[in-house]
């Protein structure tokens, strides 16, 4: 096995959630222990991971838990049910302060309910959001909500502006972050019943409220913090997602069309490298949940080893700048 790990700060990992767990998962978190020396305590069943850990020869702590929740399964009923599940057991973890965050690429509903049946929500929160950063080349753009809530109400909009402008002003020192709420037209009087209370409420809220922003302006800059519905919010998340994919897909397949397309692609691979790594959903990492009372990371389904690492990073970071506390402190 390899070296062993030093107590820092302790994130706890579902090692049994998402499309290619275990092995993908595990190599993540190997990854990122490698990496940063971040002190991943894997959640799970005990033999698969000791098996896959003898493959990577590395050790790391496991915490057995012989249940898991499918992405099929009713996420109420599986928490209830499933106590054994490594979402439950992980989030239980966090719950009694032996872990500093928990990251799970599971069944996203299930995490959500267990996070706000197990931790709590942070005092004057209703609803808890899925955040989603978009990293450079864009300017960072804080997106919320991207899949928590489906069904919101005008004042769910104004606590989510509220909570991604704390998270904003910790994480990236933004002092009063710009809030813009997705709309279909930036003039007041456009879009639903939903967006034209919400604008309301914010335009009367203490918030840096700029403004209804359309689509286009979701990773332009415009704003800090672009505010919209989890149904909304998670269908715009996925565009961008599959619009990167069939772009990375195209260029790809254009620079090995042509044989000039070729050598022209040997001189500019490092640029190439570089922008094509910024469009890759891997390096995203996860989505912080704000407003539950512990550091909880939503990770993609489908995440691969680099986007485990990445998830795990983002944990690492709300954990230094304090988001949780700052959340406690800053929601009214």
């Amino acid at each position: 096995m390899g070296k062993g790990y030093q107590l820092k700060m302790r994130i706890a990992l579902d090692a049994m959630g998402g499309d290619h767990a275990p092995r993908e998962v595990v190599k993540g978190a190997v990854a990122a222990a490698r990496e940063q020396g971040i002190d991943v305590v894997l959640v799970g069943r005990n033999g698969t991971l000791e098996s896959e850990l003898r493959n990577l020869q590395w050790d790391l702590p496991i915490i057995d838990a012989s249940e898991v929740v499918g992405f099929e399964e009713s996420p109420a009923k599986a928490v209830r049910a499933k106590r054994d599940s490594s979402i439950v057991v992980g989030m239980n973890l966090l719950k009694r302060g032996d872990v500093s965050a928990f990251v799970s690429a599971g069944n996203s509903g299930a995490v959500v309910t267990a996070a706000i049946l197990i931790l709590g929500r942070v005092e004057g929160v209703e609803r808890p959001a899925l955040s989603f950063l978009f990293p450079p080349p864009w300017p960072y753009v804080l997106f919320l909500d991207v899949g928590a809530n489906v069904d919101c109400k005008p004042s769910h909009l104004v606590q989510f502006a509220r909570m991604g402008s704390v998270y904003m002003e910790r994480l990236l020192q933004i002092e009063r972050p710009r809030i813009g709420l997705l709309s279909n037209g930036e003039e007041d009087s456009k879009g639903n019943r939903l967006v034209r209370e919400g604008n309301r409420l914010l335009k009367e809220s203490n918030l840096n409220f700029v403004g209804n922003v359309e689509g286009k302006d979701v990773v332009k800059g415009t704003v800090d913090v672009v505010v919209t519905d989890g149904f909304t919010g998670n269908v715009v998340l996925k565009a961008n997602e599959g619009f990167s994919e069939s772009m990375l897909l195209s260029l790809r397949q254009k620079l090995a069309s042509r044989l000039y397309l070729k050598v022209a692609a040997f001189f500019l691979e490092p640029a190439l490298r570089s922008f094509t790594k910024k469009l890759e959903y891997s390096e995203y990492g996860g989505a912080p949940l704000l407003g539950v009372n512990g550091n909880v990371v939503v990770a993609h389904g489908r995440s691969d080893a680099n986007a485990i690492k990445n998830a795990i990073f983002i944990a690492k970071q709300g954990e230094n700048q304090g988001v949780v506390e700052a959340m406690r402190k800053g929601i009214t």
